[in-house]
Order: C-alpha cells, then sequence, then structure tokens
C-alpha cells in the first residue's frame, strides 16, 4: 500500500528506525563523546544539526548540503567535514581518482582532442647561413669526384651565391680530398686552377689556404699524413700560379713555430718549392690523372669529329667538343675537321655546318679558326701527298668561310694565306719556327749570348717585333723563371740588336691580341701589365712610349687597360725594387744591388785579385744586358787609381765574350757622356779617356766610328 511518505512499504520504515535508534545508543555510549539525554533521543540528523549553526536568513544551515558521508568524528570526538569522496587530509591514502588536481588527458584515448592539451611555446633553433653554405658544397664536392666535370662544379658553386663564404669552400675541398686517392687529391688542384679569378677571387684563395694551414692541428688527428699532404697542396697551387710564394712567409707570422700549419708551411717550402725541377715534379706527385696527353687529346678530337659526320648531330658534336675543356687547342678541332672535309667531299656540307655553328656560339674562336687554317696551310704539301687537290680545296675554302662570317677577313691580310702560300708568308711561317726553337733552347740554357748569335744568324731584322711576341707569348704560359728571363732577354736584346721602335712594334701586336691570348691564358692582361711596366724601370722603353703603344691601340680594348695597369704600376711607390723582383726574384736583382757589387769585385781585382776569379764573378752576376756598368766603373777606377790593370780585365771579358762590343760601346758612351763631371774630380779625365778609346779601338773592342766621335783631349 502507498504511502504519504514516500514509496517505503511499513516493513521498509520500522527497519530503518531501529537502525537510527542503534546509532543513537552506540554514539552516546562512546566514553569521550559527550553526555546525551535518553529521555530525548536524537535521530542522527538532528544530532549533527547541534555541530552545525543555522545558515542566515533563516535558510539551511550547512547540514542541509553535507550528506553523512562527508562527516568523520575525530579521537577527541570533535566532528570535522572532510574532502569529498574521501580523498586526502592528514592519515588518509587520497581518493582512487584525484579530482581536486590537474586534469589528465590521455592521448590514447579515442576521445582525445588536441585543442585540449595546454598552448606551449616550443623554442627554434634559427639557421645559420654558413652552416647551410657548407652543407651546400659537399655535394657539389662529392658530384665533382664523381663526374670530374670542371664546368659543372663552377656553376653550382656560381648559382650558390655567398661568395663571402668561399674561403671555406676551398678549406672543404682541399680537406676532403686529402683523405682520398691521388685522383681526387688531383682533381681538386685542378678545380682551384679553373676557378681561380672566374669563380674565386686571389684574396679568397689566399684566405682558404690560410683556414686549411690554422687547422693542420685538427687534420692531423684524422688524417696522419696531413701535413705532407697539405704542404704539396700549397706547393701546388703556388706553381699554379693562384697562390703567390709571398703567403708562405705572412702566414709562417701568424702562426706559432711550434703549431702543425707552421710546419706544413716550412715542408711545402724546403721539401717542395726549393727542389730542383720542382715545378714538374709537383705537377706529377699525384699522377696528372685528369689531364689528357696531346695524342690523346687529338685522338679525341679525330673520333668526335668522324662520329659527328656519320651522326650528323651538330649540337651533340659541339658538346663532344666542349667537353673536352681544351679551349686554347681548338685549332686542332678546326684543322681536322678541313682535312676530313677535304679527303671526304660529302663530308663537306656537315662540316663547314659544324665550323660556323661552332663559332656562332662563341666555342672556337677567332684567333683559334685562324689558327687552324693557318696550321692547314702549313702542312699543305705534306697533304698534297694525299690529296692531290688539297691545295686549290683549301684555296676555295677560305674565301666561303669568310664570306658566311666564321673566318675573320684579316685573315688573309696578316698571314698573306688564301689556300696557297705566297712566298712572304712562308717567310713569316719559318721564321716564327726558328724563333720558337731559338727561345726554347734559350729557356732550357739561359745562355744569351747563344741566344743572340742565333737571332743574328736567321736575319730577318723586319722580323724582330714577331720574335719579341713569341717570346712574351711563350713566356706568359710558363712559370715565373721563364717570365723573369724574357725580361733580362729583352734588356740584353735592346743593347745588342732591337731598337726601341722594334720593341714598341713588338708590344703593340702584344696588346692587339691580348683578348685572344686571354682565352688560353687566364692571367694574360696582368703578366703584360707587368712585362711592359719592367721595360720602362729597366730603360728598354721610356714613360712617352706607352702613350705611342696606347695610342697604335683601340680606345676601349683590352690592350689600352694592359697599358693604364702598366702605368699604375710604374707611378706606385718603390715600384723600381718591386718590379724587379715580380716574377720572384730569379736574376732580377735591384740595380743598386747590382752596381755594388760590380763596384766591390772591381775594387778586390784592384787591389791583387786574380783575373780568372774576377771574370768569374762578373758571370756569375748572370746580368749579361748590364756589363755595361762593369766597363763604365772599371774605366773610372782606372782614372781615379792611375792603374790600367784594369784594362786587362776589360780585355779578358771581352775575348771570352762575357762583354759584348754594344756593351763596350755602350759603357764607353757613358763614360763620354759624363766627363764634364768627371773632369772636377779628375783634371786628366778627358786624356785618359782618349787613350782609352784609342786602346780598345786597336784591340777590337769599339767599332771604328766610335774614335770619330771621341772628344779631343
Amino acid at each position: 500500500m502507498a504511502s504519504s511518505d514516500g514509496f517505503l512499504t511499513e516493513e521498509q520504515r520500522e527497519r530503518m528506525k531501529v537502525a537510527t535508534e542503534n546509532a543513537a545508543e552506540i554514539l552516546s555510549s562512546s566514553p569521550k563523546s559527550p553526555t546525551l539525554k535518553s529521555s530525548s533521543p536524537k535521530t542522527s540528523s538532528a544530532l549533527l544539526a547541534e555541530h552545525f549553526p543555522k545558515a542566515p536568513g533563516g535558510g539551511k544551515g550547512p547540514s542541509a548540503a553535507v550528506s553523512e558521508r562527508h562527516m568523520r568524528r575525530t579521537h577527541s570526538g570533535k566532528l570535522i567535514r572532510v574532502k569529498k569522496d574521501g580523498g586526502g587530509g592528514k592519515g588518509t591514502w587520497g581518493k582512487l581518482l584525484d579530482t581536486d588536481g590537474e586534469p589528465y588527458i590521455d592521448r590514447n584515448d579515442p576521445n582525445y582532442d588536441s585543442g585540449e592539451e595546454p598552448y606551449e611555446l616550443v623554442s627554434t633553433t634559427l639557421s645559420d647561413p654558413l652552416d647551410e653554405y657548407k652543407k651546400s658544397v659537399v655535394s657539389i664536392i662529392e658530384e665533382y669526384f664523381s663526374t670530374g666535370d670542371v664546368h659543372v662544379a663552377a656553376s653550382d658553386l656560381r648559382e650558390l651565391g655567398s661568395t663571402e663564404y668561399h674561403p671555406y669552400f676551398i678549406k672543404r675541398l682541399v680537406s676532403m680530398a686529402m683523405d682520398k686517392h691521388d685522383k681526387e687529391k688531383e682533381m681538386s688542384s685542378v678545380l682551384l686552377s679553373a676557378l681561380y679569378a672566374d669563380v674565386i677571387t686571389a684574396a679568397q684563395i689566399r684566405q682558404g689556404f690560410y683556414l686549411l694551414v690554422e687547422s693542420a692541428d685538427d687534420l692531423v688527428v684524422d688524417i696522419p699524413d696531413a701535413v705532407d699532404v697539405l704542404a704539396l697542396f700549397l706547393a701546388r697551387a703556388v706553381v699554379d700560379d693562384i697562390l703567390p710564394p709571398a703567403f708562405i712567409t705572412r702566414a709562417g707570422r701568424m702562426l706559432p713555430e711550434s703549431s702543425k700549419g707552421f710546419q706544413v708551411l716550412q715542408t711545402a717550402e724546403k721539401s717542395y718549392l726549393s727542389a730542383p725541377h720542382h715545378a714538374e715534379l709537383v705537377e706529377r706527385r699525384w699522377g696528372g690523372i685528369t689531364h689528357f696527353t696531346v695524342e690523346e687529346v687529338k685522338k679525341r678530337i679525330v673520333d668526335l669529329l668522324k662520329e659527328y659526320v656519320e651522326s650528323g648531330d651538330t649540337s651533340e658534336a659541339c658538346r663532344c667538343i666542349r667537353q673536352l675543356g681544351v679551349s686554347f687547342f681548338h685549332h686542332e678541332v678546326v684543322k681536322r675537321a678541313l682535312i676530313i672535309a677535304m679527303e671526304n667531299r660529302s663530308a663537306e656540307p656537315l662540316i663547314l655546318k659544324l665550323l660556323k655553328e661552332a663559332s656562332v656560339e662563341g666555342l672556337i674562336s677567332s684567333s683559334q679558326m685562324a689558327k687552324g687554317f693557318s696550321r692547314l696551310s702549313d702542312s699543305l704539301d705534306d697533304l698534297a701527298l694525299d690529296i692531290p687537290n688539297a691545295k686549290n680545296l683549301c684555296k676555295a675554302l677560305v674565301p666561303r668561310a669568310i664570306s658566311e662570317g666564321w673566318l675573320d677577313a684579316s685573315y688573309v691580310n696578316s698571314s698573306g694565306e688564301n689556300g696557297d702560300v705566297p712566298n712572304d708568308a712562308e717567310k713569316v711561317r719559318r721564321y716564327k719556327e726558328e724563333a720558337v726553337t731559338i727561345i726554347h733552347e734559350y729557356f732550357l740554357s739561359d745562355d744569351i749570348p747563344e741566344l743572340i748569335r742565333s737571332v743574328e744568324d736567321l736575319g730577318a731584322p723586319q722580323f724582330y717585333p714577331i720574335f719579341l711576341k713569341k717570346l712574351f707569348t711563350l713566356a706568359m704560359d710558363r712559370k715565373n723563371r721563364e717570365k723573369e728571363m724574357a725580361s733580362v732577354l729583352l734588356s740584353a736584346l735592346h743593347v745588342e740588336i732591337l731598337s726601341t721602335e722594334d720593341i714598341v712594334d713588338g708590344f703593340t701586336r702584344l696588346l692587339e691580341s691580348a683578348e685572344d691570348t686571354a682565352l688560353d691564358i687566364l692571367d694574360a692582361s696582368h703578366a703584360l701589365s707587368l712585362f711592359l711596366a719592367r721595360a720602362v724601370i729597366d730603360d728598354v722603353l721610356a714613360p712617352l712610349n706607352l702613350d705611342e703603344i696606347a695610342s697604335r691601340l683601340p680606345p676601349n680594348g683590352n690592350g689600352t687597360e694592359t697599358v693604364r695597369m702598366a702605368r699604375s704600376l710604374i707611378g706606385a711607390r718603390h715600384a723600381g725594387e718591386r718590379l724587379l723582383r715580380c716574377w720572384g726574384g730569379g736574376t732580377g736583382w735591384a740595380v743598386e744591388d747590382a752596381k755594388d757589387k760590380i763596384q766591390k769585385l772591381l775594387e778586390e781585382f784592384e787591389s791583387g785579385g786574380v783575373l780568372t776569379e774576377a771574370c768569374q764573378c762578373i758571370r756569375d752576376l748572370g746580368m749579361p744586358f748590364f756589363t755595361h756598368e762593369v766597363v763604365k766603373k772599371a774605366l773610372v777606377m782606372a782614372m781615379e787609381k792611375k792603374n790600367d790593370r784594369l784594362l786587362d780585365l776589360l780585355r779578358e771579358c771581352f775575348n771570352e765574350g762575357l762583354i759584348t762590343i754594344n756593351q763596350m760601346t755602350k759603357g764607353f758612351t757613358r763614360i763620354k757622356d759624363g766627363l764634364d763631371d768627371l773632369a772636377l774630380d779628375i783634371p786628366t779625365a778627358k786624356d785618359k779617356f782618349s787613350f782609352y778609346v784609342d786602346h780598345g779601338k786597336e784591340r777590337g773592342w769599339l767599332l771604328p766610328s766610335f774614335g770619330s766621335s771621341a772628344p779631343e783631349a
């Protein structure tokens, strides 16, 4: 039966009443609980209400909102409120799930929402441009080691930008190659030479090698022979003219002597650069794997031309020519192509198409094209044995090439060749061949008198400017030793056989072809400016001669710029000493040093020295173009000391060929020009000089005509 008090039955209500009474009895019987009157038993709810005040305003007190399970009696009998669900509190273990702490987010929960995650600031490391650059160049270097393509490596490095970091590229390239085989070491040296001045500046080369030397102590940890290998890289850079020899001295001043870097510098200088024939030894140390011999290049050219005739693919043939990487040898491509065209008349249209395309693309320069035709003309006599009408075919090819624009019209005028070789052109050709042979012998022997005799035996003084052009062109493609020898030879030739006009004409020819020369020799303009400036310092040319040379050149060409550079070099502070040593010293002493040595050897001889020893000292000077100074000082000393024994020295030097008649004449002329000044200190100077002139004439030291110009006593 339902009741108004709820849905409980009478039996259930009775049980609840009994349970409540039992609870009250238990509370009243506790020894620490307060005394409760039994006459007025209270329910548990009423009992709990006594310990909590009523809510203000007639509201319900806290007991109305707090259930029995949230209350607990302490040991003193006091009722206190505990945390909900029994979690926490002194002397408790806490609840199973602590809802009072931070909510826990389980990322493995199927209902996980990332939006509920608290926001956190995450720090990121800023990328260093240098680190990015280093990572990029590693891939460039590894690709180059696998392909060997210098042009691709240069292009990739250029596209990478960050040119200010190029020294680190040099450091990484060399350090990676040091831990590899000789092939990679050789490839690295070749790549540095190819990048020099085009992609990487000289200053960056120096800075890159300094970084390498500075890190030698670290490199030795991973590469046991790092000192020797790095020293060889350093020597190779000097030999390849991409690093100045002075770098070793300058870098040595900045490194402690106990460091491995200082040891690298000493090894490079003493073990490699000071050794005889060091250039050849250093260049071949790693086997020269990336270099082809001339015969190999010729074979490759013939093979690609034959393949082109079969396929007719002009673009592929041009790519193969470019891939050879021998722009200075493209004249061989022209010559071989023309020979194939004359041998196989059906292939002539294809060959001419290839040469025209290569010229239009700039693959084969105009100078290389003209040189190829010249070499073909030179070999026409031999070709005629196999191709009877070779001369006529060549004669027909030249005007066609000129009309189509891939052969310069000046070719006919400059060489005199038009398929058939005229007499004048034949003379020029033979003179050039003889001149090259003489110059090569001079570079080997360093014998100036022998060279002068050979040039005089050739005759043809009208070709002296051509000889000078050949001399400097061959020297520019060699080491500093040959450059120094060329400058020394020019001074000697000026005294002996060459006029100032010959020298001006020779330099003009050189500067006119400066742009073509630069295709084969990267620093041709700089070398030519040094040759010009050195000629002025050596009194071979006057400063006004530079204006004359410049007036013969195009106003905005490379030649004019080279003359301007030469003027700047001459106008620099201490230009004389610097230019006399511009090729690394060699025989190029300062003029004052040479004069001092000559003065000392003459004084020693005059005081009782040996004649043969004095002659040997003059020979050891190595300056045959400057022996007129010996003549001048010997004559002045003979006047001052009144000791004609010095004339015996001049006689012996003349008989041995140490002093030529031209040098003797120049020395006497310098005395004659300064006689008035000498007479102030030596009253008998004019009488003595007349005696010396007659003495020299009688013994053949002087030309007979010199006596007529001698001043009267």
